[in-house]
């Protein structure tokens, strides 16, 4: 793979990550002044899908959804496969 591959790859997961982490801050913020909710799929969504590393900070730093294991799964699965895919494109 080409160096512009894995440039443009790390570009996309940051972007994502930041968009996954501002949505759990949202999340938390209208949790706590009892607002219309972010779904829990569309947390889950941007995690698994690209944001795995936004959503696992966000988790911890907001202290937001940290006791549902579902999302802790999800967001490690997605971080594995987030991880993997540039090692398995370079074979």
């Amino acid at each position: 793979m080409s160096r512009e591959f894995y440039i443009g790859y790390v570009i996309v997961l940051a972007v994502v990550s930041l968009v996954a982490f501002i949505l759990y801050g949202a999340d938390k913020y209208k949790a706590k002044k009892g607002r219309w909710r972010i779904k829990e799929s569309v947390l889950l969504l941007f995690g698994f899908l690209g944001g795995a590393v936004g959503a696992l900070v966000g988790m911890n730093l907001f202290r937001h959804k940290t006791k549902h294991w579902y999302f802790w799964a999800v967001n490690i699965l997605g971080l594995a496969w987030q991880l993997a895919l540039p090692i398995f494109a370079a074979l």
